[in-house]
């Protein structure tokens, strides 16, 4: 039986599109997922034929987060604080190449998954895609870069109270609030970002490239800070009793009993 992989390429017209391929899970973050993806990325930045980049995922979500099931295994902090640093990397990555990445939202976008989006040029969405910053319904803290892109996106005030709450919401709200740039009727949204790409593979790529290292650059010790003190502030929340407890009532479909311990 051959193994499915966990990224998908397609290469057309200077466009890349990149595509998370785990849809039985809602795309979530399993170590083989997060080492492809970098290396994915990684791949079509050192390809001179690429021009720009579009990430997505594959079945009814562009990504759900972390792999619960694999981050209940990890035993020790050490372990935590490795996976962790090791899916802050698909945004390093994003943020550092030099191509334009859209994030073209397909479905849901939670935990990581939303900052995942957040980390891309340009984001679009689907009329049906909902987002949520979902880690405290399981005890845990933003990661991924959420602290930083989504305070940047709407201010600190509205960002608490979505990282606070853990609300999903919908595509309409997450325009007015600066999340995404555009949203597209579903049946259109893959038309509508390759002719977004295209756009941008037809502009001045040099321009675009020192662009977008320009205004990365300026706040890209910021976003590392950021990155190392999710990494240690999560080791602490995966050690929590009240983690375990949101873990299991996710799986049983239930309200968490958090007990602060």
């Amino acid at each position: 039986m051959i193994e499915e992989k966990s990224v998908l390429l397609e290469k057309e017209n200077g466009i890349a599109t990149v595509t998370m391929n785990r849809p039985r899970v809602l795309n979530t973050l399993h170590p083989n997922l997060i080492t492809e993806l970098v290396d994915t990325l990684n791949e079509v930045e050192n390809d001179a034929s690429i021009r720009v980049v579009i990430l997505t995922g594959a079945g009814r979500a562009f990504c759900a987060g972390g792999d619960l099931p694999y981050i209940n295994e990890l035993k020790t902090a050490v372990d935590g604080r490795k996976y962790i640093r090791h899916a802050s990397q698909i945004v390093s990555t994003i943020t550092k190449m030099s191509k334009p990445v859209i994030g073209m939202v397909n479905g849901v976008a939670a935990g990581a998954g939303f900052n995942i989006a957040l980390a891309c040029d340009i984001v679009l969405c689907a009329k049906s895609a909902r987002f949520a910053q979902s880690f405290s319904k399981v005890g845990l803290v933003p990661d991924c870069g959420g602290t930083y892109f989504l305070t940047k996106a709407v201010g600190l005030h509205k960002a608490k109270e979505l990282m606070f709450t853990a609300d999903l919401i919908n595509s309409d709200t997450a325009l007015q609030l600066g999340i995404v740039n555009q949203v597209i009727d579903d049946a259109e949204l893959k038309e509508a970002a390759v002719k977004f790409a295209e756009r941008l593979a037809n502009s001045a790529s040099i321009a675009l490239a020192l662009t977008k290292r320009i205004l990365n650059l300026k706040e890209s010790q910021e976003l590392e800070y950021s990155l190392e003190l999710e990494a240690g502030m999560q080791c602490v929340c995966l050690q929590t009793e009240d983690n375990k407890e949101g873990v299991k009532a996710f799986k049983e479909k239930r309200k968490p009993v958090f007990k602060g311990k």
